[in-house]
């Protein structure tokens, strides 16, 4: 996403919880290692970002960890919370501190990244779920709160998108469902009527159409760039 961004002109700011992550972005971003759901290293964050630029544009809050893949009965509150703690309260304190500058500024993009698990129920993804539905909630009250300031806000929705964090779901949806990782992943192929899976870029994309100008008039909307998921638990 921030290659994407870059390309277009803009200056970036990432932030990940791991440090190599950091150590590896290109020379002219800027980027910190933060625990997205630590309030108070997200406020001085944002503190930070408000010393160097004097403001933001665009924020991508795309913070998020995969949670257990197992049955109700068997998901521990340990795990429960430190899953909604970052898909969720991540998004939350980012909007949070945020949106003070974007109002200063009359103008600004808050973009959230859901799921598709936030647009469906979800078998054995529990935690995850209902975090991501629950980020489709806070994107509308914030559309509809920070309109009147000229922000804007959207969610999006992606389907499953290659990369090493899905391969960790792939082998634990396997073990799961007693399935091969091979079957897994062609299911969630089979569960799009495109019958694909998506890359990184496509999500890059519609977050850069979402922070540009040609996005304006568009707030308050869930979009899914997921080749159209037809069954959110991928089967053969």
């Amino acid at each position: 996403m921030g290659h994407a961004f870059a390309t277009a002109g803009h200056q970036v700011w990432v932030t990940d919880i791991n440090a190599q992550a950091i150590a590896d972005i290109p020379s002219d971003w800027s980027g910190s290692v933060l625990d997205a759901s630590d309030e108070q290293a997200v406020q001085a964050l944002f503190a930070e970002i408000a010393d160097e630029w004097g403001g933001l544009d665009v924020l991508c809050a795309n913070a998020g960890i995969a949670g257990p893949t197992a049955k109700i009965e068997d998901v521990s509150l340990a795990d429960w919370q430190r899953c909604v703690s970052v898909n969720l309260e991540g998004a939350f304190l980012a909007a949070k501190f945020a949106a003070p500058m974007m109002k200063t500024a009359k103008s600004g993009a808050l973009i959230l990244t859901s799921s598709t698990a936030g647009i469906f129920g979800y078998p054995n993804r529990a935690p995850y779920s209902a975090a991501k539905w629950a980020i489709i909630g806070l994107m509308k009250t914030l559309a509809m709160e920070l309109g009147p300031f000229g922000i804007r806000a959207n969610v999006i929705c992606p389907g499953a998108v290659e990369g090493p964090r899905m391969e960790g779901v792939l082998e634990r949806e396997a073990a799961t469902k007693n399935m091969t990782r091979d079957q897994v992943y062609d299911g969630y192929a089979a569960g799009t009527s495109m019958c694909c899976w998506v890359e990184a870029e496509d999500i890059a994309n519609m977050a850069l159409f979402l922070g540009s100008d040609a996005s304006r008039r568009v707030s308050g909307q869930v979009i899914a760039v997921d080749g159209h998921t037809e069954n959110p638990d991928p089967k053969l």
